[in-house]
């Protein structure tokens, strides 16, 4: 359900990050506190640089608490399951599948990324942040390990706001 990003919500982007945001395609998920907290990026930036990580967390909430699960050791953990269960392996790889094809929607061809998605997909867990991000953007069920890892999060928007920059919840 992305929507285009208005100037109010790259102007909160840009605290959350305390950068200038770039190369916003749309607002892929809002915080429940209304706020955008993860955006989807064209697979090659307005400078060149090819960028496969097509959906990324702004909110600083929501990424410190995907910080603090990665040292819970869920990581190890879920590639383990991963050699193990077949099921699970065949649905990851249909969530790296479904991610380039909504990447693909944009209708840019960057040979750079083509195959690589994010989070280490389809055969790798390396990234909760993008995992999550993918789970909130493309919605429950579509990515298994996104929502295991989303299932695990605190309700991270109910204290301090999302618009709190990232240098402010150190």
């Amino acid at each position: 359900m992305s929507e285009k990003a208005t100037q109010e919500d790259l102007d909160v982007i840009q605290v959350q990050l305390g950068r200038t945001p770039r190369d916003v395609h749309a607002i892929s998920y809002r915080c429940p506190c209304g706020k955008p907290a993860v955006v989807a990026t064209p697979p090659r930036l307005s400078d060149g640089t090819p960028f496969p990580t097509f959906y990324y967390a702004t909110c600083p909430k929501l990424t410190g608490a995907i910080s603090t699960l990665e040292t819970t050791g869920m990581m190890a953990e879920m590639q383990e399951r991963l050699g193990t269960d077949k099921e699970l392996a065949a649905a990851y790889s249909k969530a790296h599948e479904q991610y380039q094809a909504a990447r693909n929607e944009l209708g840019m061809d960057v040979p750079e990324v083509k195959g690589i998605t994010a989070g280490g997909m389809p055969d790798r867990v390396k990234c909760l942040h993008s995992l999550v991000a993918h789970s909130l953007s493309a919605g429950s069920g579509v990515n298994p390990l996104g929502d295991e890892a989303l299932a695990a999060l605190p309700k991270w928007w109910l204290s301090d706001p999302c618009t709190a920059s990232n240098e402010e919840t150190k």
